[in-house]
């Protein structure tokens, strides 16, 4: 067996903010949080396409009560800003009434996005409604929303990686990392 190679951050990153094991451990965290919230119940994620797919994966296979999983695609950006349209791309499958559920977004900044989905999902008349988000950028609000399960409280910098993207760049990068000013709007 070949030995592990040391880590190498992609050459459009400024720098590594949360690496890999910083992120395991968080989310096995919320993970047993979650798990005795829910203890005896079914929980419904619904991961927020395309950005929680990482660690929504990662979140559910680390949960020990039973769960289906649904998604929706919603809408507010291009490239690095947000238009403040939210869009709905993508509906949920499943209807949502009675059912316990929580919402896993990749990241919570301006809220407005969360705000918009969170008042279409409490019409449907779920059971219950919480939010879990690997990352949360307060600075950034511009409506309060608030997610029960936080990952990590980040600073107001554009990042990408572990799902996050940049023009659909940088998903599969296993760390969450801040952008070189260059990359953004130049490649």
């Amino acid at each position: 067996m070949a030995a592990p190679q040391p880590f190498k951050a992609h050459p459009d990153i400024e720098r590594v903010l949360l690496d890999e094991s910083q992120i395991k451990a968080r989310v096995q965290e919320l993970a047993r949080e979650i798990s005795r919230d829910y203890a005896g119940r079914c929980l419904t994620l619904v991961g927020i396409l395309k950005g929680s797919v990482v660690f929504l994966g990662e979140l559910m296979r680390q949960l020990s009560v039973d769960c289906t999983v649904d998604f929706m695609c919603l809408s507010s950006y291009e490239g690095g800003g947000s238009t403040g349209v939210v869009r709905v791309l993508l509906d949920l499958r499943e209807n949502a009434e009675g059912r316990d559920i929580l919402v896993v977004e990749d990241i919570v900044d301006t809220g407005l996005t969360l705000h918009y989905l969170l008042d279409n999902l409490r019409t449907r008349g779920p059971r219950s409604l919480e939010v879990c988000a690997l990352l949360d950028k307060p600075d950034c609000r511009k409506t309060q929303v608030k997610a029960k399960y936080v990952g990590f409280r980040i600073p107001n910098q554009f990042v990408v990686g572990y799902g996050l993207d940049y023009n659909e760049k940088y998903r599969n990068l296993p760390y969450v990392a801040v952008l070189k000013a260059g990359a953004i709007g130049g490649k």
